[in-house]
């Protein structure tokens, strides 16, 4: 495979996996088949930055769009584009914008479409994916999502069963209503 299309398949995985607080220079890396120093110096020649920049652009232009459409707070919004600390976000943010999380939102919110309630975006930012097989070249049966997580990079992990957060396993009350 060309260099070019082996930094493009770890470009695209940032593209995927943006807000996926675990991605790492490493893990990116690993797509591209490159040692992180590697890496980072052909990525930068190709792209004219460094893999760490590039996804705090992404994540900072998801943050705009999360903060002009979307009725959550600026601290919902830092944890859902990727960013562990609400003061990072911040200094970021003013960097790239020239205005601080709250200051953006207040300039833009109602450009665009209406807003969308935080419920909602919530749920859509972390709502449960169907259970999907895949298979990789050189595997010789499908794997389960979860499987693949436990066996997988940064990029490859998601969001945990919902069966335990539903509590499937456990049997409703009993009707206690008077009988008539």
């Amino acid at each position: 495979m060309d260099k070019v299309r082996q930094i493009r398949l770890a470009k695209d995985a940032m593209d995927r996996d943006w807000a996926d607080p675990e991605l790492d220079l490493g893990a990116v890396a690993a797509h591209a088949g490159y040692s992180r120093y590697h890496f980072l110096r052909a990525f930068k020649e190709a792209y004219g930055e460094t893999p760490g920049q590039y996804l705090t652009h992404r994540r900072i232009e998801r943050a705009e769009e999360m903060l002009r459409a979307a009725d959550l707070s600026v601290t919902e919004i830092c944890h859902l584009v990727g960013f562990s600390s609400l003061g990072t976000f911040s200094a970021r943010f003013k960097t790239r914008t020239g205005l601080t999380p709250s200051e953006y939102r207040s300039k833009n919110v109602g450009r665009g479409a209406a807003l969308i309630p935080g419920c909602y975006a919530m749920l859509w930012a972390g709502g449960f994916p169907p259970a999907r097989t895949t298979q990789r070249a050189g595997e010789s049966t499908p794997m389960r999502t979860a499987e693949r997580t436990a066996k997988g990079t940064a990029t490859l992990k998601k969001r945990p069963d919902p069966a335990a957060a539903y509590r499937d396993k456990e049997q409703p009350p009993d009707d206690r209503r008077a009988e008539p």
